[in-house]
């Protein structure tokens, strides 16, 4: 009887053994695989919200206590803009992550969605081409810009039944537009940024 539970314990703790060294090494193959894909997606979202470039140089700041990654884009001597990945933890989903472009003269060029939860059909619409979010934004003066929804006083469009969504997203710009304002040297040091409307009721709204 013992050697016949020695035996099963024996089995199971080497079929666990191998399992476990299997599920490790898939997790390493996968875990290059992931981040090949994301760097080349940031790549990809670099170019997509600037002029043409020749290089980019990298710097971080943090603020509200997140990340904020700013590439200065040049072509020869001359700064041609800044994509700034920002984000905001303040999605109806959770966290939203935004590459932002700014010209050198300041106007938002473009936005790419790198991350997002939301609702589909609804908070989703974010990542369209032509979605009223980047509409209400695209090619202003940074410094212009209130970033708020009509609901909340400002002047920018919202998301049909995607307030929270709305907010968010341009939480993550105006944070954007404070890393901005640091990296092109018109301020020292960052604002902080107030978060959205906490959710209510399971309602995007």
């Amino acid at each position: 009887m013992k050697s016949t539970l020695f035996n099963m314990v024996a089995v199971l703790f080497t079929v666990t053994l191998i399992a476990s060294a299997g599920v490790g090494a898939v997790n390493m193959i996968t875990a290059d695989a992931i981040a090949e894909a994301n760097a080349a997606a940031t790549t990809a979202a670099v170019a997509n919200v600037l002029p043409e470039f020749d290089k980019t140089d990298i710097s971080e700041q943090t603020i509200d206590d997140m990340t904020i990654v700013v590439y200065t884009a040049t072509k020869g001597s001359e700064t041609v803009g800044y994509a700034v990945e920002s984000m905001t933890k303040n999605g109806f989903g959770g966290a939203i992550r935004l590459m932002v472009g700014f010209g050198a003269d300041g106007k938002i060029l473009n936005v790419n969605v790198l991350q997002q939860a939301e609702t589909p059909g609804l908070g989703t619409k974010m990542t369209e081409e032509g979605n009223v979010l980047l509409g209400s934004i695209q090619n202003k003066n940074s410094w212009e810009v209130d970033f708020k929804v009509k609901k909340d006083g400002g002047e920018l469009d919202a998301l049909t039944a995607a307030t929270i969504s709305s907010r968010a997203y341009y939480e993550a710009v105006a944070r954007a537009y404070e890393a901005y304002k640091v990296a092109c040297g018109y301020q020292e040091t960052a604002d902080g940024v107030s978060g959205a409307t906490a959710q209510k009721g399971g309602q995007n709204e």
